[in-house]
């Protein structure tokens, strides 16, 4: 995201900065591959554990790197990407837990609602549109309503 600090210094297009444009498109293609590359590989049977790692890990580093570009713009109050990154860490140490006990966690639909809402939010705020604070107050309730949920399903495993 470092698109981001390009402010200004390429003029404008749309009445966006460039660096805007620039850092939204980065950002959209990556958030539109890795959504492709889950159901290509879902839909062929080429699931791999490696990829149920490394997924969402992914995932979390283009949302977590996105968010603290918008802290370091001044755009987004950083307690909330301290409450996002928490809930990340949460949930993968639920995750590590269970499956040293052999259970899998799977990505619950409340997980895939917080994505969604996280990306829709960073994009609005990427570009700096009316609504993007809104947005992610939306993307934070999201984020820790799914915690919970994998909290639930992970609860006899805590005991």
């Amino acid at each position: 995201m470092v698109f981001l600090t390009l402010r200004g210094q390429f003029g404008n297009i749309l009445g966006l900065p460039f660096g805007d444009i620039l850092a939204g498109l980065v950002f959209t293609i990556a958030a539109l591959t890795d959504t492709f590359d889950g159901y290509f590989a879902r839909k062929h049977g080429m699931v791999t554990n490696l990829g149920k790692i490394i997924d969402p890990l992914a995932d979390k580093i283009l949302v977590i790197a996105a968010l603290i570009s918008l802290v370091q713009l001044q755009r987004l109050p950083a307690w909330i990407v301290v409450i996002i990154l928490s809930r990340e860490f949460f949930v993968t140490g639920l995750r590590m837990v269970a499956a040293s006990e052999g259970v899998v966690i799977s990505a619950s639909r409340g997980g895939k609602v917080k994505t969604v809402t996280q990306v829709i939010a960073i994009l609005l705020m990427i570009f700096d549109l009316p609504g993007g604070l809104p947005a992610m107050w939306v993307a934070l309730v999201a984020t820790l309503w799914s915690g919970m949920e994998y909290l639930a399903k992970a609860k006899s495993l805590l005991s």
